[in-house]
């Protein structure tokens, strides 16, 4: 499906489950958000988000009442595991979009597995990269020479510095995906009530960010897979 449709569509089904809600939907699911007292916004301040935890987890840390009875420390043990599962979904912003727009739309994100136009680059670079990767650490676990050893060494630390910086590159476009989530967490802080369209166009770009995120964050894991393995 191309693009363009692809967003009309998701534009079309998300005005339609806003209607009679202002733009939000309720659903039966825990609010993070709530729990740590915090507003349903697509960027949280990370150090602030922290510091909320740390203050509303204090004093239901398992540490904190050890000396409590049974009952008062299972209590504190699932309250401190609600407020621990809450800042771990929200300190990330792919975990924070999915959890922000399953909150405001009712339902998971879509999962497309097209990747986007402008990804496709990036798909193609860490594909080749991580297949080349791939190869030398087969070869490596297949050479019992310790002169061979010594070579597929060298070009290891080779292989793990195009990955270093393919992983820098990736950090730099994720930089700048956080800098257009913080542009459009002003203006969903801006939206009134009355602003149903505005904030169906906001979430449908967030829709998009989170697979972006997605994306980077797999990217990443593989990546850092590949060095660790060249490092054994």
């Amino acid at each position: 499906m191309p693009q363009r449709v692809a967003r009309a569509a998701r534009v079309s089904a998300l005005e339609g489950l806003s209607t009679g809600f202002t733009g939000r939907v309720f659903t039966g699911m825990t609010d993070y958000f709530a729990l740590l007292q915090e507003p349903r916004r697509p960027w949280l301040d990370p150090d602030h988000l922290k510091q909320r935890f740390l203050s509303l987890s204090s004093g239901v840390h398992p540490d904190r009442v050890h000396g409590a009875d049974a009952a008062q420390r299972r209590s504190a043990q699932e309250r401190y595991t609600e407020l621990n599962q809450a800042y771990t979904q929200l300190r990330h912003p792919k975990e924070r979009l999915r959890h922000l727009l399953e909150l405001e739309t009712g339902n998971k994100p879509q999962q497309v597995q097209e990747v986007p136009p402008d990804l496709m680059n990036l798909f193609f670079e860490v594909g080749q990269l991580c297949k080349q990767t791939d190869a030398l650490l087969t070869e490596k676990r297949a050479t019992t020479s310790p002169l061979l050893q010594v070579q597929i060494l060298e070009r290891g630390q080779l292989w793990s510095d195009r990955l270093n910086a393919l992983g820098q590159k990736l950090n730099s476009r994720q930089q700048e995906l956080t800098k257009e989530l913080k542009e459009l967490d002003l203006r969903w802080v801006a939206l009134s009530d009355s602003s149903s369209a505005t904030r169906t166009e906001i979430l449908v770009r967030l829709e998009e960010l989170y697979r972006w995120f997605s994306y980077f964050a797999r990217w990443e894991e593989q990546i850092q897979e590949r060095i660790v393995q060249l490092s054994l």
